[in-house]
């Protein structure tokens, strides 16, 4: 989760929300962070770019036995990715009141309608998660550059 967090710490400095993942899969370490601002892409959460690396670098769309370490809850998108991937677990920092959907607001990954069950383990760092997530957006509601809060 401490990698995660410094990706998404290089995230908030380059002008995105701070959410960072790192993807294991196959003994291989796949780590990316929020680039929707970069890239103009409302698909590039961080967890949606180690999957797209993950499945290019490896030849397969089907990550069995993969573990994604993510600094937040997971949003109903990348929980479809998740699935869709087939990952085995999923690990997150803080959760997310707003759009969460590992439980927060639904649960998508204990949803009786997908094909593929995930494990969840929610709250790793749960506290610096949040606050690095909060320091951003109280930054950027007074206008400053967003902090370095790691």
């Amino acid at each position: 989760m401490r990698r995660a967090m410094a990706l998404a710490d290089e995230a908030a400095r380059a002008g995105d929300v701070p959410v960072g993942a790192v993807l294991f899969v196959d003994r291989r370490e796949f780590v990316t962070r929020n680039e929707k601002e970069r890239r103009f892409d409302p698909t590039a959460h961080a967890e949606v770019l180690a999957i797209r690396s993950a499945a290019a670098t490896l030849g397969t769309w089907r990550l069995a036995g993969g573990v994604l370490v993510v600094t937040k809850e997971p949003c109903v998108m990348c929980a479809g990715a998740i699935v869709a991937a087939r990952l085995e677990r999923v690990v997150f920092g803080c959760r997310d009141p707003k759009g969460g959907a590992a439980g927060s607001v639904i649960d998508v990954f204990a949803s009786a309608a997908v094909n593929h069950r995930v494990a969840v383990t929610a709250g790793v760092l749960e506290a610096e998660t949040g606050a690095q997530l909060r320091a951003y957006f109280a930054a950027k509601r007074q206008g400053a550059a967003a902090p370095d809060v790691l």
